[in-house]
């Protein structure tokens, strides 16, 4: 497979033009062949964002779709427990799902969840039983919405489907790994998520991808997430893949009265990667909760969109992004707040705090609020600077590194960003991975 940038511009469109009929023959759900049809048409029509489009203007897709792909990953691989061990945040009272090159792995799972529906999402698809809730649930909130949601509907066909039925309160998170391993050539994977949380149940979902391939994986995730009244979902994003990843991650959360639901975001590794979140709130009394901490260097780029749609009164949301950017590293975070008119008592908070670490380093931000009612209380800001030098002197005067020093000063900064985390071990692995991304060998 060539990985050059000789190839013609849009080798990806070309390729998905060309092969999308191959791709349907090898699929069994029929059900869905005009659905994957019209989101294929649809596709086409809109074609990959540039930077023209006002959505993309500071992340340019060019390195992503003018490389050609695998559509069909090799199943075959040789993941093993320690590999796996290295991955796990020392959860041992966890369940965990295992996905390799796309396929559920049993036997590097270990799932005692009870009284729950959980299927890989393919294995779902080809179930009849299950037909009556993909009508219902399936591209629901993610239709229409972009070039790369249409793609996947057209595609997907690995991740998986979780129902928690009514007042079942899950109390071990569940860990998801998405790996590939084995692939020769670029790969491409289209993952769904399905997740519902029905009236007065409690599900905490850690999903985390990893690429054991020097040749790059894109991968294209789709996540809905359907929470009920009195119900409540956490699901955090670590990401911390290496730098011949590339992820674009389209989340979407329609929230019922009386629900909560979070989304945290924790962005390390990975070349280029891209956060699309939207909430839909559906009723009174909704809580939402945005989180996001991103620290990076070389030339990566993690750029987030966020988007929440107040449609009634008496809710809240809560957005907290922090940026660490080192090297030649670009962030970008544009968080949108949409207060109907009838959403009175309206409680919204947005903040996006950045620091820059050297010179090269970039970040362009734009929180937006469009507000159509009058008795609410919202507010947005922004900053972006670099350490406090009279705090740094302080921390050097008494004999701390200064390495040490900023690392203390950074892990202050961004600590508030995981305030609503009360997964401990996952606490535990963010501050590793800041440690790590500074270069420090100390314990936070």
């Amino acid at each position: 497979m060539v990985q050059t940038t000789d190839i013609p511009v849009m080798a990806l469109k070309e390729q998905i033009t060309e092969n999308h009929h191959e791709f349907l023959e090898s699929l069994r759900h029929r059900f869905l062949d005009e659905d994957r049809k019209a989101a294929l048409q649809r596709f086409e029509s809109i074609g990959f964002p540039t930077k023209k489009d006002e959505e993309y203007k500071y992340t340019n897709l060019k390195e992503i779709t003018e490389k050609a792909y695998n559509f069909f990953p090799k199943e075959n691989h040789n993941i093993t427990k320690e590999q796996l061990d290295q991955l796990h945040l020392g959860e041992e009272n966890f369940d965990w799902i295992t996905f390799v090159n796309g396929k559920l792995r049993k036997e590097l799972s270990k799932v005692s969840i009870e009284n729950v529906e959980f299927l890989s999402f393919n294995y779902a698809l080809n179930d009849e039983k299950h037909r009556d809730v993909f009508d219902r649930y399936f591209n629901t909130i993610a239709s229409d919405k972009s070039a790369f949601t249409n793609l996947n509907q057209a595609y997907c066909k690995y991740g998986f489907f979780l129902k928690v039925p009514k007042n079942v309160v899950i109390e071990k998170p569940i860990h998801i790994f998405y790996i590939s391993q084995n692939q020769e050539e670029n790969t491409f994977y289209n993952t769904r998520n399905l997740l519902i949380v029905d009236e007065g149940a409690k599900v905490e979902i850690i999903e985390s991808h990893h690429n054991f391939d020097s040749t790059y994986v894109l991968t294209n995730s789709v996540t809905e997430i359907f929470t009920y009244p009195n119900a409540k979902a956490d699901w955090h994003k670590l990401q911390n893949d290496n730098d011949t990843s590339y992820l674009i991650d389209n989340t979407f959360a329609r929230q019922e009265k009386d629900s909560l639901t979070t989304v945290n975001t924790f962005s390390f590794g990975g070349k280029l990667v891209r956060n699309n979140l939207d909430f839909i709130q559906n009723g009174s009394n909704i809580n939402s909760f945005m989180n996001g901490i991103t620290i990076i260097g070389k030339d990566q780029l993690v750029d987030h969109h966020t988007a929440v749609h107040h449609n009634f009164p008496n809710c809240e949301s809560y957005q907290n992004y922090k940026g660490i950017f080192n090297g030649k590293s670009h962030g970008v975070f544009n968080g949108k707040v949409f207060v109907d008119k009838i959403a009175q008592k309206t409680n919204a908070y947005q903040q996006n705090n950045n620091v820059l670490l050297s010179e090269g380093a970039a970040i362009d931000t734009k929180p937006q609020l469009e507000i159509f009612a009058d008795d609410v209380k919202c507010s947005h800001g922004c900053t972006v600077g670099q350490l406090n030098e009279d705090a740094l002197f302080y921390l050097r005067a008494r004999g701390i590194s200064k390495k040490e020093a900023q690392a203390l000063l950074l892990y202050a900064f961004a600590n508030d960003a995981m305030q609503n985390i009360d997964i401990e071990p996952l606490k535990e692995k963010i501050s590793k991975l800041l440690a790590e991304k500074l270069e420090v060998d100390i314990e936070f």
